[in-house]
This record gives C-alpha cells, sequence and structure tokens, in this order.
C-alpha cells in the first residue's frame, strides 16, 4: 500500500464478531483521517468490516483477498 501511511493491525485467526470489535476499539484513540490496515482470515469480515465502516462513518478504501485471507485499508471518519 504505496504512499499511505499506515499501521498494520494483525487479526488473523480471530472469528466473528472480534475483528470488527477489536477494530472498533484501535480507531477510538486515533486521530480523524488516519488510516489503519487490517488482516483477518475469518470469511465473514468480507461483509462485516465494510458493514462496520458504514456504521461508524470510515472510509474502505481497499479491500483485497490475500493468501491468509482479506486485508482492508480503513481511514478514520
Amino acid at each position: 500500500m504505496p504512499g499511505l501511511d499506515s499501521e498494520v493491525y494483525d487479526l488473523r485467526g480471530l472469528k466473528c464478531p472480534l475483528p470488527v470489535l477489536k477494530t472498533r476499539k484501535r480507531m477510538k484513540s486515533m486521530q480523524s483521517g488516519a488510516v489503519l490496515a487490517i488482516e483477518t482470515s475469518d470469511p465473514l469480515a468480507v461483509i462485516d468490516i465494510p458493514h462496520f465502516c458504514n456504521e461508524d462513518g470510515h472510509s474502505l478504501l481497499e479491500s483485497e483477498k490475500t493468501e491468509s485471507g482479506h486485508r482492508f485499508l480503513i481511514r478514520k471518519g
């Protein structure tokens, strides 16, 4: 993810609803406009993470399939 200053939050191995709950908690302490990359292995994350972003007012910048699951790039709203 060139050009974006983001940290990667590794949530692989966690099952629904933990990836969303941990992402929400992590983003509460971040500045508005900050970017967080998360990695998940939970197949439901492709539904849950976009829904979480929409509900909480964050921007889902990128969603891509990885070898071990999915990577999402989220900008805090």
